[in-house]
């Protein structure tokens, strides 16, 4: 997951970086370090991935596009 693909996501799902943190089991200050596009652990990065994932988003890999995101149907 990109930086970029994370704040698309948060934004796109209507949460804040505080809301977020809590799906996710991080501090607020680790989302808004992944989206200013810091280094995170891998393990943290995932657990970021998963919670955006539970919450109803598909990422999308580069395709020649971008990479980005999506709602899932539901």
């Amino acid at each position: 997951m990109q930086s970029v693909q994370c704040k698309m996501a948060r934004v796109a799902l209507g949460l804040g970086v505080r809301e977020l943190a809590a799906l996710a089991s991080v501090s607020p200050d680790t989302i808004a370090r992944l989206e200013r596009g810091e280094p995170l652990k891998e393990s943290t990065v995932a657990a970021i991935r998963t919670a955006l994932e539970a919450a109803g988003v598909e990422f999308i890999p580069e395709n020649g596009g971008g990479a980005g995101v999506r709602l899932r149907k539901l």
